[in-house]
């Protein structure tokens, strides 16, 4: 058995019809008036806006651009471009006075690099307040914009972008990802651009994932579509052991974030 390239292509028509399918569905089962989104420049974002505008019209969609004072200013370009180019409405929510004022209310210092994580984790949970309050102002839903890979590796933060009322791209990997959205004609300087939540100055994925994305959706692909232990896994693509078990480990020690709370049963 061999992993390759091949093994996470789709049919990408297909997989549009059944994206914006799932979309109509969505919104027409729970009533709402449409939805609301955060753009960020990046690829998950650009994909995710440019099927729910296909599923809805661009007048159901709001797009919501949340910059810190440490976004690149081509994230902020590429995300108004995008969203001019499919036609739907943005509000721009400079969201650096309110972090400001948590870390000022619990006294962590701007510095303070032991606590990185906990002030990124604060970022992205106050964009999706700011998200749910234009879905609550706008009776729309709020769009999840998290992927199969980043999914499954936990990559991604618990109640902030982890939380949404739906999910259209959560069974793409990456790299599907990547190809749907040039093939619906999103820019390839975002359809490509190397991914970044953006929580803190000069944040990269490629510093907290296992290895590249390329390389671990086909892991992913390995350990939960074909169901192989991980030693099939590496021999099947060629990635080393030690990475493959590390991504099965990262699966692992994240479970908590993809299930409901634990809590007594009556």
């Amino acid at each position: 058995m061999e992993l390759n390239k091949n093994s996470v292509k789709i049919d990408l028509e297909e997989a549009e019809r059944v994206t914006t399918q799932f979309i109509r569905s969505v919104i027409c089962g729970s009533g709402a008036s449409g939805v609301v989104i955060g753009l960020s420049g990046g690829v998950d974002s650009g994909l995710a806006a440019a099927l729910c505008v296909r599923a809805l019209g661009p007048d159901k969609v709001l797009g919501v651009i949340m910059p810190a004072d440490f976004t690149p200013m081509q994230d902020i370009e590429d995300a108004f471009e995008h969203a001019k180019t499919l036609g739907m409405r943005t509000e721009f929510v400079d969201v650096q006075g309110i972090l400001e004022a948590f870390f000022k209310s619990l006294k962590i210092g701007r510095n303070d690099k032991g606590l990185r994580i906990a002030r990124a984790n604060i970022l992205a949970r106050t964009r999706m307040a700011i998200l749910y309050y234009y879905a609550n102002t706008n009776s729309y839903l709020v769009v999840g914009t998290g992927d199969r890979s980043e999914t499954l590796i936990g990559y991604f933060t618990k109640y902030g972008d982890g939380a949404a009322d739906f999910f259209p791209i959560k069974h793409l990997y990456k790299t599907q990802v990547r190809e749907l959205a040039k093939y619906l004609g999103v820019p390839e300087k975002i359809a490509y651009k190397p991914s970044s939540p953006q929580l803190y100055p000069g944040h990269k994925v490629t510093d907290e994932i296992p290895i590249d994305y390329d390389k671990l959706d086909l892991v992913l692909v390995g350990l939960f579509d074909y169901k192989i232990t991980p030693t099939e896994v590496s021999k099947a693509t060629g990635i080393p052991l030690q990475a493959v078990t590390e991504v099965q480990d990262r699966y692992e020690r994240t479970e908590h974030k993809r299930v409901t709370p634990p809590a007594i049963r009556r």
